[in-house]
């Protein structure tokens, strides 16, 4: 079995050692499958799309775990965009007999983002709008028979989420390992 990891930095496991990313975890814990960490740091859904075919149906896996559009966000990119290339990449897999989960991405941590990243750019708004393509998100899956794993959900109500992340948008070692328990807990009830 083999499964492609396909997103931006938070697959790629941007700020972490490269052990302690939620993909190599899911590496060392499933054993007799292949993982193939397909994640490009500063990717959009755009760039996803255009590396689809060499990073996804060239591999031939059984399942792409898809989570991407923070980097659109960021860019002030429409949700409408970010909406459509979603689509299209769980249709290009689905067309390919690979089936796609979506993963959805883990909230931006505004105080922190503001200190490590651009202070200037709209974090609250980015959020709100990340908030509306979780939403979309889940209808989309539930209308279309798509798995969907929300490390959203799992992070964003924990009372310490600024102890979870290396820089407002991306998790440290410890944002990573619970996002690898909320993706395995799930993960084995559809591989096995």
């Amino acid at each position: 079995m083999k499964i492609v990891c396909f997103g931006d930095s938070l697959t790629y496991g941007y700020g972490v050692n490269s052990n302690s990313s939620w993909v190599s975890l899911l590496k060392t814990k499933l054993h007799n499958v292949t993982i193939i960490n397909k994640g490009v740091n500063g990717d959009t859904t755009t760039g996803l799309l255009s590396r689809s075919h060499k990073d996804v149906i060239e591999e031939n896996p059984d399942y792409v775990i898809i989570m991407a559009g923070t980097n659109d966000l960021l860019m002030n990119h429409s949700i409408e965009l970010i909406e459509d290339n979603i689509k299209l990449l769980i249709k290009e897999a689905k067309e390919n007999n690979i089936t796609p989960i979506l993963a959805l991405q883990p909230p931006i941590v505004e105080s922190l983002a503001k200190i490590y990243w651009d202070a200037s750019l709209d974090y609250k708004k980015a959020n709100s709008i990340l908030l509306d393509y979780i939403n979309w998100s889940k209808n989309y899956a539930k209308d279309n028979n798509i798995t969907i794993i929300s490390f959203y959900d799992y992070l964003i109500n924990k009372p310490n989420i600024t102890d979870l992340y290396s820089d407002g948008l991306h998790p440290n070692t410890i944002g990573h390992k619970l996002m690898f328990n909320t993706l395995y807990s799930s993960l084995i009830n559809i591989i096995y």
